[in-house]
């Protein structure tokens, strides 16, 4: 059975049997508190770039932040606009959706199109920072393993398996927006209110408290359980155990994602609230940080669905 090398701090290894770009990615990766690293600064930055530039592409079409949701107009003259971008056009895509549209079937494919480009992009500015340390683990034991003369496959395609089921996530999402924002009579833009927006809001809240969470989350903070009971060195191997992380973190965090459409599926403020939250949840230890963050959530759906009943 392989075991890690006893006389080698994991943390100061210099991963001296991968190849160049293997070992940067994993120097890079060396603390988790780094929110990106290597191939994950490119994605998540070109993700970033994509979601802010849609974001100022509303914000020009509509004249105001204010169909964005909360806090948008903290940062919307901050906001990059091109008129003639791909982000643009995907949110003028997103916008010509209100409810008659998506239910009358004539753009709704386009439209559709649009979010899942989107989700996509959402879920890997937001999914890839907190999977840092899983591929900073797999690094450890690969770079190991490659000492001991066993073939290892890349860390890179680990972290496509990984991306893979969030981008399968994002075609469900999208569908689920667009199913969302018929219901509420809003575009798909806009954030949802009312009881719609409580009853999202709510289930995201009673969520952090049900085992599936807590077993989900547990996987994502040990990822050196999975990756080592189930190692592999073949690229399809790997490829799955990414697809296999990917599932432990989906499950950890889908309700949270949905929360996006309660505030607004481009507003990037609570974007970047939700990343940060996430990273600290999968990063600490206990269940306090999912409690309370599922309490707050909790409360503010109650509040919602009560406000709009009296």
């Amino acid at each position: 059975m392989f075991t890690p090398s006893s006389n080698r701090d994991p943390l100061e290894g210099r991963f001296d049997h991968l190849d160049r770009s293997g070992q940067t990615i994993a120097t890079l990766s060396r603390k988790p508190v780094w929110l990106v690293f290597a191939m994950v600064l490119v994605t998540a930055a070109i993700a970033w770039w994509l979601l802010l530039s849609m974001a100022g592409a509303v914000a020009g079409f509509e004249g105001s932040a204010r169909p964005l949701g909360p806090g948008m107009a903290l940062i919307a003259r901050f906001l990059p606009i091109d008129s003639s971008s791909f982000a643009t056009r995907i949110a003028d895509l997103c916008l010509s959706a209100d409810s008659g549209a998506l239910l009358s079937g004539g753009g709704a494919f386009g439209v559709y199109l649009a979010l899942v480009v989107m989700w996509t992009a959402m879920a890997a500015a937001m999914m890839l920072p907190t999977a840092a340390p899983m591929i900073r683990t797999y690094a450890e034991i690969a770079d190991t393993a490659a000492a001991r003369g066993d073939a290892v496959v890349h860390p890179l395609v680990l972290a496509a398996g990984y991306l893979f089921v969030w981008s399968l996530a994002a075609i469900v999402f999208a569908f689920v927006q667009m199913l969302v924002a018929s219901f509420a009579g809003t575009g798909t833009t806009r954030p949802v209110e009312g009881v719609v927006a409580g009853v999202i809001l709510l289930g995201a809240g009673v969520y952090q408290f049900t085992p599936l969470k807590q077993a989900c989350l547990s996987k994502c903070r040990n990822p050196f359980t999975t990756l080592f009971a189930r190692w592999r060195s073949s690229t399809t191997g790997v490829f799955r155990l990414g697809m296999e992380q990917g599932l432990w973190c989906l499950g950890c965090c889908w309700a949270m994602m949905l929360i996006m459409l309660a505030v607004g599926s481009m507003n990037v403020v609570w974007m970047a609230a939700l990343t940060l939250f996430t990273f600290v949840e999968k990063t600490g230890t206990g269940r306090v940080t999912s409690r309370l963050g599922g309490a707050i959530v909790g409360l503010w759906g109650v509040a919602l669905i009560w406000s709009a009943v009296n």
